[in-house]
């Protein structure tokens, strides 16, 4: 099928059923092409929850679209693929969690959205990379903060806010691709350029940024700076949104080798699939659905 009768029989499809096709800032250019909106796991979610569509695509991981489904139960939940999982997510299970608020049951649970429904069931509250910052800020009355599961946007927020977190081991492989032998190289090339990067790469590459921002930090960042050129330290795929939204502005890739193999597997005609037999639906269970929901509406309540 070509791509615009492609893109057309989607639209047609939209309509028919109400949909409406979220798509995370990872994703390709095609499938962000066709995005009623773009952002962030959390921004995606939360325009999901107030959309008076009754079908709705997420392009993106796994867990955003269970993010999605746990904020708003009254709507179809679709993702083209099912099989596009994170890495990150997958290295904290409910049981690994359960043991270690064995080893620290005074300890309050601050989990990354990056994680199953089921785990975020376990947490206290949910953050995002957006404001794990606030989150941590506001728990200053609490002793022990056990903060799952990146280990490195732990770290940065540790510094941050001058808080010990006891922490899990996990990371997301795409973010540590990015070295500081990149960053060195690239700020050669272009000296001019101001470095953003996301908080889940290594600490020796945070060190060398000029901002750290989240997916829709960086979008609204390089928006209203005066800068005119970038060096972009996260999963390439964001570069399409930043050239299209700034064409008068040049984006470089911290490192190539930024790719998430996962962010890539939904494509146009996976999206006009879903559109057609309304597969993959994502479903919670009541019991988790409601349980995750208290950690992340917590969140909202903080920042």
């Amino acid at each position: 099928m070509k791509q615009k009768n492609l893109i057309n029989k989607i639209n047609q499809l939209k309509k028919k059923h109400n949909a409406i096709i979220l798509v995370h800032n990872y994703q390709l250019p095609e499938v962000q092409d066709i995005a009623d909106f773009r952002g962030d796991s959390l921004e995606l979610s939360r325009i999901a929850a107030n959309t008076k569509a009754k079908v709705i695509v997420f392009c993106g991981v796994y867990f955003m679209a269970e993010t999605a489904s746990i904020l708003c139960p009254d709507k179809k939940v679709i993702i083209p693929d099912k099989d596009s999982s994170c890495p990150l997510a997958n290295m904290l299970t409910v049981k690994q969690l359960r043991a270690l608020k064995e080893k620290y049951p005074k300890a309050t649970v601050v989990g990354y959205v990056n994680t199953s429904a089921q785990v975020k069931a376990e947490l206290d509250v949910c953050c995002t990379s957006t404001n794990a910052v606030k989150v941590i800020n506001a728990l200053k009355d609490k002793k022990q903060i056990l903060f799952v599961p990146d280990k490195h946007l732990a770290d940065y927020v540790s510094k941050v806010t001058g808080r010990r977190l006891i922490t899990w081991d996990g990371f997301c492989p795409t973010h540590l691709c990015i070295r500081v032998s990149d960053i060195i190289r690239e700020k050669k090339f272009h000296p001019k350029a101001k470095v953003i990067v996301h908080p889940e790469c290594r600490k020796e590459v945070i060190a060398l940024a000029d901002e750290v921002l989240s997916t829709s930090g960086m979008a609204k960042f390089v928006k209203e700076n005066r800068a005119r050129e970038f060096i972009v330290g996260t999963e390439v795929g964001i570069i399409y949104r930043l050239k299209k939204d700034n064409p008068h502005k040049e984006f470089y890739a911290a490192s190539e080798a930024a790719v998430c193999p996962n962010m890539k597997r939904i494509t146009q005609e996976k999206v006009l699939w879903s559109l057609q037999t309304l597969k993959d639906e994502v479903c919670v269970s009541e019991e988790i659905r409601c349980r995750a929901k208290k950690a992340i509406e917590r969140m909202l309540q903080i920042a």
